[in-house]
């Protein structure tokens, strides 16, 4: 039950730290707020190599997740980026 747990736990974050690498290069990179840049972004067709690059973060957490010992929240982060990878395909 406990890997249960941390595989979500492990998804979870991975999807929050794909958002966050979102917005801090919306934020870095571009003159617009949040919502309206992922609007442009996705109006012009380039919403998904955000999101690639906002799972670029997701190695860092990956990486540190193994260096702890974590591996079921590991899986967890792969799982939260293989998703992404999907929904990155479909939009």
């Amino acid at each position: 039950m406990k890997n249960k747990t941390d595989l979500l736990l492990g998804f979870t974050i991975g999807i929050i730290t794909s958002v966050f690498g979102c917005f801090l290069f919306i934020q870095l990179f571009t003159k617009f707020t949040f919502i309206a840049g992922v609007e442009l972004l996705q109006a012009d067709g380039k919403l998904g190599k955000i999101i690639t690059l906002g799972t670029v973060l997701d190695l860092v957490l990956f990486w540190g997740l193994l260096k702890l010992n974590k591996e079921f929240m590991a899986r967890g982060v792969i799982l939260a980026v293989i998703t992404l990878t999907l929904i990155t395909l479909l939009v």
